[in-house]
């Protein structure tokens, strides 16, 4: 089993390699250990199409070099593309590109895993059961059905072999980050290790049916009290790790507004009750829909809001909710440095060396949107603003943060297809007073107070023993402290370079003065050079060039 694991990672790494090449990155391979991995006689020859790929940016080919890699590589993509605080902007902007769209797999395959999975026969569970379609993705595909009790229902089955192919993947994107992090932080990627590690979470959860089963239950017991929202419910007896079965929602897009005038189903009021309850997920109950584009809400003839596919949601603590709240509150109240600290709660590490420049910073952007009217402003402009100064910053915040403003974006788009005069900050500021009363109110500033105390109190108790300890290591010689300096390090390996280029050049010159001393004594009538000066020159010669070429490097980096 160890051994056919790791044949496989073997071919998934000489594809992988090979695309890069494909795409001119070869030095991803050439400059990292990554080279280490292929045997030097089945290196592999960088070939490319007839069109040259490097007339296409850089971006772009990472890009291309994705979606040519395939299903977990779209969907890495796809995930990254949701956090400016990683990448790029330009990056971001192709990944952005990326549909994880794909050629359906055959019927007859979806039925076997159907009947592998619910242990029944395919017309045991269903009354009738459509052969094709109604969408596919690199993950799962999806299909129209009957259960035989009644009930519409969509069926989603997971593609054959997507686990295997990923769990290969995931292997190799984890040595890949090990081997290249250097390389990779050089060129504007950071935490690299960590982005993995997220995205497998991310994967573990997308392929199991039952974490989207448990989301949409959850859900339902949030808004069951709720006439003008409704989430179908998952089947859970008909639900496995690769299938899942899930009511059928029956209406309109949200954005057909020809067929809600037919329903007299008022489009603006419409935006703006879709809107109430999005910020009611983020806001009130920490848990959200995170990807809320047009195919995934559906209105019901009755005017009743439907929301489907669960597969990807976000969640908040308390105090990012608070902290989320003050960036809108000070931002409609062009309060630059209210906005500014509440980023700093959010951020959990970050490169801000002054604040005061940091709050000139977030000024600028409350300056260019805070006062711009309902036709000119928009969510779509602010947010690639915010990314890039939290890049800029190296800011670190939680991926929900950023899944909150790329769904603010999307629904801000809807909103404004199907009731132009929508203004999503007038929609904001009722939740952000709101969510400063709870923050500030009695009841929470109790808990808070509960809570430093029992920091206190563990505090209290811990130190002594902590103190204890350190005493005990001083006495016994075993306390040891340990002191890093990298500005220093890199001083010193600057000195110890020139240090050596500099013995280095004496020798050269010590070379080439001995060998001159040993021609003009020697005094040859036959003109020919004595084979010490021969032996000194040539020396010479190659330790000027080693010395040329370690130079030219240096400039280089």
């Amino acid at each position: 089993m160890i051994l056919d694991k790791t044949i496989k990672n073997i071919r998934r790494i000489r594809d992988v390699i090979q695309i890069l090449g494909k795409y001119g990155f070869e030095d991803v391979v050439a400059h990292t250990a990554l080279l280490k991995l292929i045997p030097k006689g089945k290196r592999v020859s960088w070939q490319r199409q007839d069109k040259p790929v490097l007339e296409y940016s850089r971006w772009e080919r990472i890009r291309m070099c994705f979606e040519e890699l395939g299903a977990t590589f779209i969907k890495l993509a796809q995930v990254l593309s949701d956090r400016p605080d990683l990448l790029p902007e330009p990056l971001i902007k192709e990944f952005q590109k990326l549909q994880a769209d794909v050629l359906p797999f055959e019927y007859e395959k979806a039925v076997e895993i159907i009947e592998e999975e619910t242990g029944k026969r395919l017309e045991d569970t269903f009354e009738s059961f459509e052969q094709t379609t109604i969408g596919s993705a690199s993950i799962g595909q999806v299909y129209r059905a009957k259960l035989k009790t009644g009930e519409e229902v969509v069926v989603k089955v997971q593609r054959p072999g997507v686990q295997e192919l990923v769990a290969t993947d995931l292997r190799i994107l984890t040595e890949v980050a090990k081997r290249g992090e250097a390389y990779f932080e050089k060129h504007g990627v950071i935490n690299v290790l960590d982005v993995v590690e997220t995205f497998r979470k991310t994967m573990e959860k997308e392929l199991d049916y039952n974490h989207e089963a448990r989301n949409i239950e959850q859900f339902r017991l949030y808004y069951k009290k709720d006439k003008t929202f409704y989430v179908p419910k998952a089947y859970k007896e008909h639900t496995s790790e690769k299938v899942m079965v899930i009511e059928y929602a029956e209406g309109c897009k949200i954005t057909n507004t020809r067929q809600l005038i037919e329903w007299k189903i008022d489009p603006a009021k419409l935006a703006e009750r879709g809107m109430h309850i999005y910020l009611s997920q983020i806001f009130e109950h920490g848990f959200f829909h995170a990807d809320p584009h047009p195919g995934n809400i559906i209105i019901r003839k009755d005017g009743v809001i439907c929301l489907i596919d669960f597969g990807m949601v976000g969640k908040l603590v308390k105090r990012d909710k608070y902290a989320i709240a003050g960036i809108f509150i000070g931002m409609a109240q062009q309060n630059a440095e209210k906005m500014a600290n509440n980023l700093i709660k959010l951020s959990y590490q970050h490169d801000i060396q002054d604040r005061r420049i940091f709050e000139n910073d977030v000024n600028e952007i409350i300056e260019d949107f805070a006062t711009l009217d309902v036709s000119e402003g928009s969510m779509a402009d602010l947010v690639p603003r915010l990314q890039k100064l939290v890049y800029d910053y190296k800011m670190r915040l939680p991926g929900s943060i950023f899944l909150i403003l790329r769904a603010l974006a999307i629904l801000e788009g809807i909103g404004k297809q199907i009731s132009p005069d929508m203004n999503i900050y007038d929609q904001l500021k009722p939740y952000g007073i709101k969510i400063l009363k709870e923050q500030y109110s009695v009841e929470n500033i109790a808990d808070e107070i509960f809570h430093r105390m029992t920091q206190m109190n563990s505090f209290i108790r811990t130190f002594p023993y902590e103190i204890n300890e350190i005493l005990k290591n001083v006495r016994e010689g075993k306390l040891k402290i340990e002191v890093e300096d990298w500005e220093t390090k890199k001083l010193t390996k600057k000195i110890d370079q020139s240090a050596n280029r500099l013995v280095l050049s004496f020798l050269i010159s010590s070379l080439m003065i001995a060998s001159a001393i040993v021609m003009n004594a020697a005094q040859r009538h036959d003109g020919d050079i004595p084979t010490l000066s021969v032996i000194g020159f040539s020396a010479a010669a190659v330790l000027s060039f080693l010395l040329l070429r370690s130079t030219m490097k240096k400039d280089r980096d």
